[in-house]
């Protein structure tokens, strides 16, 4: 789906209310593609209040919402190996049952659960809009 960069607040409504079941979001594009601009909507639609950035240089940044919880906000963009995830407690946060929201995640990409979300953001020729496609992926 096309989206103009006005509608992600109600992109990420309408992804929360069609995935009511799933809790890991694996976000996928390239630099500059609207990640973490996606997950802070994401956020804000599952109700905190805190601001959200990017965790790059944390590599995870955790978040509250009075109905939900925990949501996890990941940036693995600077790990060498999935090693270092599995260090900072990766599994505790993929298993809690609390939202997961990934960026970067190609280099842990086997330790993630099935079923999760993958969400694509991808560039399109008019600079104010973005092509997300979203699939579940699951074992098969």
């Amino acid at each position: 789906m096309i989206v103009k960069l006005n509608e992600l607040k109600e992109t990420a409504k309408t992804i929360i209310s069609n995935y009511t079941d799933n809790r890991i979001f694996v976000l996928n594009g390239e630099m500059g593609a609207g990640k973490t601009t996606f997950a802070k909507h994401f956020c804000e639609i599952l109700g905190t209040n805190e601001e959200v950035t990017s965790p790059t240089f944390a590599i995870a940044n955790i978040y509250t919402s009075d109905r939900y919880g925990e949501i996890n906000h990941f940036d693995f963009y600077r790990l060498d190996s999935a090693q270092e995830a599995i260090d900072i407690g990766l599994g505790d946060y993929l298993y809690s049952g609390n939202y997961c929201l990934m960026e970067w995640a190609d280099i842990i990409i086997d330790l993630i659960p099935k079923p999760y979300i993958k969400i694509d953001i991808l560039h399109t020729d008019d600079r104010n809009e973005r092509e997300f496609k979203v699939s579940i992926i699951d074992d098969i």
